[in-house]
């Protein structure tokens, strides 16, 4: 009986591990997902725009917040800046997972593209006791983006058939998504100063100006502040 060789049972582990530690996150998403599909049918969008959007936008904060805003015709510039702005954090998060990820340049390029907070934690998490594959990343990332495509894709065709979602109270969830987020985010001054400032400014700009201005101008204020409020080093 023929024996697998070392490199094919590394690459099954590798593979085992990744799928492990991404189940409970794609599980958790699937009700956001379905939810985002939902909204998005409400505001136009077909199940297909949805499925594309999903599969080439991948950035679930940067869809919650472009739906929000979405109107027509779609204020392109708005969104993109907004989108920028709210994916910013991953130029950070790439530079800090970039050296402990084991592929070349190129593959690291488009292995990026899936790069979630989620499979950041994880893989940072990995790359405290042992190297992170390209294995375990294709299995961990694949997975989330394919079940993202999948749930938002569903919760459209499901949301055609919802009608409006404002009559049970669905269009309130993003923003009871977005609360219960930053209620996890702790208790420590700068962040109560950061989502303070950026709230208040949010709101004054949306009732001044209007949507969608006010995701970025919401997003600088944030950043502003806690860059302001941010301990300076030698401080306590």
């Amino acid at each position: 009986m023929d024996q697998p060789t070392p490199i094919f049972s590394t690459y099954r582990r590798e593979i085992r591990a990744g799928l492990r530690d991404i189940a409970p996150v794609a599980i958790a998403a699937v009700p956001i997902g379905l939810l985002f599909g939902a909204v998005a049918a409400a505001k136009g969008l077909s199940a297909l725009e949805v499925a594309l959007m999903s599969a080439f936008v991948y950035a679930g904060g940067a869809q919650f917040a472009v739906i929000e805003a979405w109107a027509h015709p779609a204020p392109i510039a708005a969104l993109t800046f907004a989108t920028l702005l709210i994916n910013a954090r991953h130029v950070l998060m790439g530079a800090s997972l970039g050296p402990k990820i084991h592929l070349t340049g190129l593959q690291r390029f488009f292995a990026f593209f899936f790069l979630t907070d989620e499979a950041w934690a994880l893989s940072e998490r990995r790359a405290l006791e042992r190297p992170v594959t390209g294995a375990y990343w294709a299995a961990m990332a694949l997975v989330l983006w394919a079940n993202w495509t999948a749930s938002t894709t569903l919760g459209a065709v499901l949301g055609s058939f919802m009608g409006d979602p404002a009559r049970i109270g669905a269009d309130f969830a993003f923003t009871a998504l977005f609360i219960g987020l930053i209620a996890g985010f702790g208790r420590s001054r700068v962040t109560l100063v950061t989502v303070g400032v950026s709230a208040a400014v949010a709101a004054l700009v949306h009732h001044l100006v209007g949507a969608p201005w006010h995701v970025a101008s919401g997003a600088l204020a944030g950043i502003a502040a806690a860059y302001l409020s941010a301990p300076r080093e030698g401080e306590p």
